[in-house]
């Protein structure tokens, strides 16, 4: 005879089932969240790096005491 599960097990079952109903849920919100992001970041400039141009940058004078051309 097979001993029927008490009641604290099946509620901790339920509670065990409805947070990864939760998690589930949030997950699809940040997957959705984060598709619209960047969707919106694709046609602007990051402000991070605008301007910068690839390659060697020219060396800065006042940290390396190279004199003025002027």
């Amino acid at each position: 005879m097979k001993a029927r599960p008490t009641f604290s097990k099946r509620n901790r079952e339920r509670a065990r089932q409805e947070k990864q109903k939760i998690k589930a849920e949030k997950r699809e919100v940040r997957k959705e969240e984060s598709a619209t992001r960047a969707e919106g970041l694709a046609d602007e400039e990051d402000p991070d790096i605008a301007g910068i141009i690839p390659g060697p940058q020219p060396l800065d004078p006042e940290l390396f005491g190279i004199p003025d051309k002027d």
